[in-house]
């Protein structure tokens, strides 16, 4: 294993969206047995700080691989798209106008019916767009279009976090 390694190449999985979950889960499973500080306790501090690190590294690079969202736009930065989520937060006019209705419908839902209505929608969004994402990616290798959809994602599950906030309020 290198340490430089990107996520895929250390796992030994290849660089595409759509991944065996069971498989990621086997080999984190595997490479966590190999760099475990546990093992190198007769060899000395030294040897436990860098199984230590590696352990992190191997953590890290298994919650990036197991999230679609984070390994979409890991994918899209390998290929030399920046997500720029932070800047860059352009969104086509009819997603915006989508996200402002479903806002709108979560501030007027007084019910747990309404709100989980409205969850089962934007869940069934959230399910498309990554099924959208997986084609702009494995099939088309359209990053730049790949990237937005990430952005768009983004937004999305931030919705769906203030819906499980609204549903906590109801008392579900």
């Amino acid at each position: 294993m290198k340490l430089d390694s990107d996520d895929f190449e250390l796992f030994g999985v290849p660089r595409r969206f759509e991944q065996d979950r069971g498989a990621l889960d086997a080999r984190w499973r595997a490479l966590q047995a190999e760099v475990h500080p546990d093992r190198f306790v007769g060899e000395g501090g030294a040897a436990q700080r860098v199984a230590m690190q590696w352990a992190v590294r191997v953590n890290e690079a298994y919650q990036r691989l197991k999230d679609p969202l984070r390994r979409g736009a890991l994918l899209c930065e390998l290929a030399g798209t920046s997500i720029d989520a932070e800047r860059n937060t352009a969104m086509p006019g009819p997603f915006l106008i989508q996200q402002m209705a479903w806002r709108e419908s979560l501030d007027e839902a007084d019910t747990v019916e309404a709100v989980n209505a409205l969850n089962d929608e934007v869940a069934e969004h959230h399910r498309k767009g990554l099924a959208e994402l997986q084609r702009l990616i494995d099939t088309d290798h359209d990053f730049p279009a790949a990237a937005r959809q990430v952005r768009a994602l983004m937004f999305v599950e931030r919705f769906a976090s203030d819906i499980d906030r609204r549903l906590e309020q109801l008392g579900q």
